[in-house]
């Protein structure tokens, strides 16, 4: 029985981890390979928490900077970047000092986001933190399902062009790589513990920071060709000429949209410093972690945002990699979209388990005695051994694998549904439980200066997120209007 494998690992836990009571040890032995809460002692560094932040940071939505900066112009384009840039690292830093709770360094430690929450917060803010933080997974999931068949397509466009010309109509359905892509998460989605499989997060950063160079190395290229020239302005894309008044408006909104999608990670930032050894104090760790992170994926969207825009100018196409800004060499184009596609493969994985394992935690806690929900069946493997084969698995991950994939070709506009994601979770999980955390903990008064600012700072990211949420769902209703469902072709 499941329940009976877990209340074994429980009581395991508890002792050790190794089924032995600690006071079998002496003190110095335990404490030389568990931690103060009793887990595995903690091995993470500086080293490792910077690449974790990058990795998680560095992403698909590095591929539509060129196009918000084209939105948003050579002025306020560049701004932007920096100003969530600044707003992300200051607010994972007040983020950073809620691992531990009462005291940063000998509280009690809180391995998830939602539990920071329950400590500092409480109330129903811990259940606006499990929504904004679940509905920002499920949104992820989707529009990394978009992402990955729009890339897939784009390979087999680009060996159209490279073999019949740049003018042949090479259109290409997304649908058919949508449910490959949809096949291999099925397949992925029964690995009960996915978290072992490091190999394949590590392949996935490979390749995020593999197709990011490669966009970088076009854009440069293009720009240095002989006779070469992007239209280019101050303000971006100019009213009258490549849009109407309004959708300038729109655009604008739905380019901040997609810049904070982009640096979205503060949902991941507590669970990156559980993996930290205790010393130095883990708040120290962090706080030197996101600030390393943060400066790096700065410059790197930077150079791919502001490279972009000068190869394409204010053409610049929603997807660099996939909008055949470039066409050659067509076996570059087909790697970075081949490494896009593989890294998305394992990004819906990091993103998708922690959904499936609150769900399953829900339901094996509300019917303990379903043998349908709880009971794993031992199957041998000749390639991985014992397999615990559950049906409620099977069918609930095969289920959710199967609605994204649908929604993702109901609504498979990229830049959109980026946009719409970024402002979903920016406010909540970034900037608003951080500042209240921060003003909790810290018991800063009411109308004092600290407070007014951080309250001023709280209120103007609302504000941003609810306009480019208005420019994203905007775009997403005016692309729907000319649009026949499982009728899509790029």
């Amino acid at each position: 029985m499941a329940i009976e494998m877990q209340e074994k690992k429980s009581n395991n836990f508890s002792k050790g981890g190794h089924g032995h009571d600690p006071e079998m040890f002496n003190h110095q032995e335990y404490s030389k390979n568990f931690d103060d809460d009793g887990r595995q002692k903690r091995t993470g560094t500086l080293l490792t928490a910077s690449a974790h932040i990058i990795t998680a940071v560095i992403g698909s939505g590095v591929l539509s900077l060129a196009w918000a900066i084209a939105q948003l112009g050579w002025i306020a384009g560049p701004i932007c970047l920096i100003a969530f840039s600044v707003i992300t690292w200051f607010t994972s830093i007040l983020l950073a000092e809620c691992y531990r709770s009462p005291d940063p360094i000998t509280g009690q430690r809180n391995y998830t986001y939602m539990d920071a929450v329950r400590a500092n917060l409480g109330g129903v803010k811990i259940q606006l933190c499990g929504a904004a933080q679940y509905a920002n997974l499920v949104g992820v999931t989707i529009g990394y399902t978009i992402t990955a068949s729009i890339s897939l397509a784009a390979v087999a466009k680009s060996n159209c062009y490279h073999k019949y010309g740049h003018e042949h109509d090479c259109t290409v359905s997304t649908y058919y790589y949508t449910v490959i892509f949809a096949v291999i998460q099925i397949l992925l989605c029964q690995i009960p513990n996915f978290h072992k499989l490091s190999w394949l997060s590590i392949v996935a950063a490979v390749m995020s920071f593999a197709y990011s160079s490669i966009g970088i190395g076009l854009s440069i290229a293009k720009v240095a060709e002989p006779h070469h020239h992007a239209r280019t302005t101050l303000t971006g894309v100019q009213v009258g000429v490549d849009v109407t008044g309004e959708e300038k408006v729109w655009r604008t909104f739905q380019a901040l949209g997609n810049i904070a999608f982009a640096y979205a990670f503060s949902n991941i930032l507590v669970e990156i410093q559980d993996t930290l050894k205790s010393s130095p104090p883990e708040n120290k760790v962090m706080k030197k972690a996101s600030t390393i992170g943060v400066a790096t994926t700065t410059l790197f969207y930077v150079l791919c945002g502001v490279a972009g825009y000068a190869a394409f100018g204010n053409d610049a196409p929603g997807n660099f990699l996939t909008g055949f800004g470039f066409y050659e060499p067509f076996w570059l184009i087909d790697f970075a979209n081949i490494c896009i596609a593989v890294h998305l493969v394992g990004a819906y994985q990091v993103f998708g388990q922690p959904l499936f394992a609150f769900v399953e935690k829900l339901c094996s806690d509300k019917w303990p005695e379903s043998e349908f929900i709880t009971t794993d069946h031992m199957i041998n493997l000749s390639c991985c051994g014992q397999y615990p084969f559950n049906w409620f698995r099977l069918v609930w991950r095969t289920l959710y694998v199967i609605i994204t994939a649908l929604i993702a070709m109901i609504f498979p506009f990229f830049n959109e549904f980026v946009g719409f994601i970024g402002s979903l979770s920016f406010y909540p999980l970034t900037v608003y439980f951080p500042v209240e955390m921060y003003i909790a903990r810290a018991k800063i008064p009411k109308f004092s200066a600290t407070w007014i600012w951080l309250k001023v700072l709280s209120w103007a990211c609302l504000v941003v997120s609810l306009v480019a949420m208005a420019g994203s769902l905007q775009g997403l209703f005016e692309s729907v209007k000319t649009y026949k469902p499982f009728n899509n072709k790029h």
